[in-house]
């Protein structure tokens, strides 16, 4: 009994500590992830290969294809990820192949992913918009996150906000809400609309106390207090140096 039990719990062990290695990285490069999009999409990125790796089954046709064209993307071989080569099927065809699978709705986020890296953001909105979501707690705020990032980059500013804030609300926790609530802060502020940028920012304050952010959030509210010009760039573009 008690070797069954280690058995089944091993998964779920595996996938706590590797949540936590993305919390870590979060920590490790927050500058980049508050101020630019590469850190917070490289976070996106492990919350994704997380997922797949300890909780999606491999035992069907559909998972061994999305998890092949998983080695291109996390090699950051975003085109070939996409569309394939001669022993792997790429994201797109996963989702168009295997229906309404699980793997097929995961590979749309993969795919926005890829077509965001490569600069293609009105593609990857479309794969975006086109998930459905799933019932994991990090996956679909995460998912939710980069579709506000692309329409930002798109310069859809009010869009990207507002979904921004969807995603922290979906997202309800330390480690990924407070830098979309930071995010849709600064885009607030950009806009012009100082009343929902502060309000973004005080969410941060209130809500997610044990964040690294809820320190530094304090400067972004007493500038918007004192009626000071923001100087930090807003996220307007999905890539990976």
């Amino acid at each position: 009994m008690s070797q069954k039990t280690k058995k089944n719990t091993a998964p779920v062990n595996e996938f706590d500590e590797t949540l936590a290695a993305s919390k870590n990285f979060i920590d490790k490069y927050k500058k980049a992830i508050v101020y630019g999009g590469g850190g917070l999409l490289a976070a996106i990125i492990i919350v994704l290969l997380a997922h797949q790796f300890y909780i999606v089954p491999r035992n069907t046709k559909a998972n061994e294809a999305l998890y092949k064209a998983e080695a291109l993307f996390a090699g950051g071989e975003y085109e070939k990820a996409l569309n394939g080569d001669e022993t792997t099927q790429g994201f797109l065809a996963v989702a168009d192949n295997f229906g309404c699978t699980k793997a097929a709705n995961l590979a749309k986020v993969y795919a926005g992913i890829c077509y965001a890296n490569l600069g293609k953001y009105a593609e990857a909105v479309s794969m975006l918009e086109d998930f459905s979501g799933c019932d994991d707690a990090m996956v679909s705020p995460a998912a939710i996150g980069a579709l506000g990032n692309c329409y930002a980059a798109l310069g859809q500013k009010d869009k990207a906000a507002a979904t921004l804030e969807e995603a922290a609300a979906k997202a309800d926790n330390n480690t990924l809400s407070p830098t979309f609530l930071i995010q849709a802060g600064q885009i607030y502020e950009d806009l012009g609309q100082k009343d929902k940028a502060l309000s973004c920012y005080k969410k941060v304050k209130d809500n997610y106390k044990q964040s690294f952010q809820t320190n530094e959030v304090d400067k972004y509210i007493e500038r918007l207090k004192y009626n000071t010009p923001h100087s930090l760039p807003v996220v307007s573009a999905y890539t990976i140096a």
